[in-house]
C-alpha cells in the first residue's frame, strides 16, 4: 500500500529526531542548553517553514503536517518541540501571514532555513492571563522611528532567538486592545538586550527568558500589520498555537511508553515479568488509551482548520485534553518504574517535568477551561 504524504512526512521526521535529537535529549535537559545546531538540520528538511509559503522559503503545509512533525520531534526531546513551535508557528508564521512582501522577503527565508531562530513575545511580569489588559510594554512613534521601553519575561527562545515579534502597548488608556501593535524586533536594535536563560523545572533544553526595551529604537517598517491593530494578529494565532502545542503532549506519552513497556517485559518480580501482572497491564492500557483518544482529538481539529473549519473551543480542549493525559502518563511512567523512575538517570522524570508546563504555558488549562465553558453556554454568559 502506498504511503500518504502524512505517513511518509511523520517517517521522515522521525528517523531525523532517532538520530539528531533523541542521543542528546538527555544532555539537553541536564545542562539547560539551547542546541541551535540543530536548527540548520530542521532547516534543511523543510521543517522550520512547514507552513510557509513556497515563495518565502517554506513547504507551504497544512496544520495536520506541522503537528505532525511537533509530534515526532517531542517524542525525541519535547524541550526542542517547544522551541521549535515557538519559532516555526507563533514567529514565522505569523511574520508570513500579516508581514508585506518586504518583511517576509527579509525574515521568513532566513527563519526557514535556520540561519536565525525565532521567538515571540507576549507575557510580562505583571501581564500573564491577563495579557492585553496588563500589558505596559509600551512604544511611542518618533518620526520614522518607535520608541519602546517596558520587559517581556517568560519568553521561550529569548536567550536565543535572533528574530523576535513583540507586542507593546502604542495607545495609552486603550483598553480594548485595540491599542496593542505588534513589532518585528531584531537582536542588536539599539536599547533591545536580552536576559540570561532561566533555570527551570522542566523544558530545560528549550531556553527561556527575558527581554528589555530601553529606549529601543525600532524601524517604523517593523510594525506587523498595522499600528494599534496588533490584538487582531494575536488573537488569530492563539488558535493554531494550541492545536499546534498538543503535539508536545502527544510525544511525550508516546516517549512514556517507549520507556515503560520495555521495562515492564524485563523486569521480574515473583519469578515473572511485572507486565504479566493485571494492575500493570491496567496502567499501560490507560497510557495507551489516553494517547490514542488525545491523538486521534488534537488531529481531527488539525484537519478540520485545514478545511477551514476553525473551532477556538476544540483548539482549547485538545490541548488541555492532552496536556492533563501526558502528566498523568508520565507520573505513571515513574510509579511503574518504581525507584528507577525516580533515579535522574532515568528519562521517567524528565518526561513529567517537560510534560507539566502545558498544563501552564500557552494559557493556563484554568483559562482554557473558562474559554471551552464561555464558548458552550454563549457570549450571553
Amino acid at each position: 500500500m502506498t504511503e500518504t504524504p502524512i505517513e511518509d512526512l511523520r517517517k521522515r521526521v522521525r528517523a531525523l529526531a532517532e538520530v539528531e535529537i533523541a542521543p542528546i535529549a538527555a544532555d539537553l535537559d541536564r545542562d539547560n542548553r539551547f542546541p541551535r545546531e540543530l536548527w540548520p538540520l530542521l532547516g534543511d528538511a523543510g521543517l522550520l517553514g512547514l507552513t510557509a509559503p513556497r515563495e518565502s522559503g517554506g513547504a507551504g503545509l497544512g496544520l495536520s503536517a506541522h503537528l505532525v512533525v511537533m509530534e515526532e520531534i517531542s517524542r525525541a526531546s519535547a524541550s526542542v518541540g517547544l522551541s521549535y513551535a515557538a519559532h516555526s508557528n507563533l514567529c514565522l508564521s505569523n511574520l508570513v501571514r500579516h508581514g508585506n512582501t518586504k518583511q517576509r522577503k527579509r525574515y521568513a527565508i532566513p527563519l526557514c532555513s535556520g540561519k536565525r531562530v525565532g521567538a515571540l513575545a507576549m507575557s510580562e511580569p505583571g501581564a500573564g492571563s491577563d495579557v492585553v489588559g496588563s500589558m505596559s510594554c509600551h512604544a511611542s512613534l518618533h518620526g520614522d522611528t518607535w520608541i519602546a521601553n517596558g520587559s517581556k519575561t517568560w519568553i521561550t527562545n529569548a536567550p536565543d532567538a535572533d528574530v523576535f515579534i513583540v507586542y507593546m502597548r502604542t495607545h495609552p488608556g486603550e483598553d480594548s486592545g485595540h491599542g496593542i501593535t505588534a513589532f518585528i524586533v531584531e537582536s542588536g536594535m539599539k536599547g533591545f538586550r536580552r536576559g540570561p536563560p532561566a533555570d527551570k523545572l522542566g523544558m530545560r533544553g528549550s531556553s527561556t527568558g527575558e527581554l528589555f526595551f530601553e529606549d529601543c529604537e525600532i524601524p517604523r517598517g517593523n510594525v506587523l500589520g498595522a499600528p494599534n491593530r496588533g490584538l487582531e494578529i494575536l488573537m488569530s494565532g492563539l488558535d493554531t498555537e494550541r492545536v499546534l502545542l498538543s503535539g508536545g503532549p502527544l510525544g511525550i506519552m508516546r516517549a512514556a511508553l517507549d520507556l515503560v513497556l520495555p521495562y515492564t517485559r524485563k523486569r521480574r518480580q515473583f519469578n515473572r515479568p511485572i507486565g504479566s501482572f493485571e494492575l500493570i497491564q491496567a496502567k499501560l492500557a490507560d497510557m495507551y488509551t489516553a494517547l490514542e483518544a488525545s491523538r486521534a482529538f488534537s488531529y481531527h481539529v488539525a484537519e478540520a482548520f485545514d478545511k477551514g473549519s476553525a473551532s477556538r473551543r476544540d483548539a482549547a480542549a485538545c490541548l488541555l485534553f492532552a496536556s492533563e493525559n501526558a502528566v498523568r502518563a508520565a507520573a505513571e511512567t515513574i510509579q511503574t518504574l518504581g525507584a528507577r523512575g525516580y533515579m535522574n538517570a532515568s528519562d521517567a522524570g524528565r518526561l513529567w517535568r517537560d510534560a507539566k508546563v502545558f498544563d501552564i504555558g500557552g494559557g493556563t488549562n484554568e483559562i482554557r477551561r473558562i474559554l471551552i465553558g464561555r464558548d458552550l453556554v454563549g457570549k450571553a454568559a
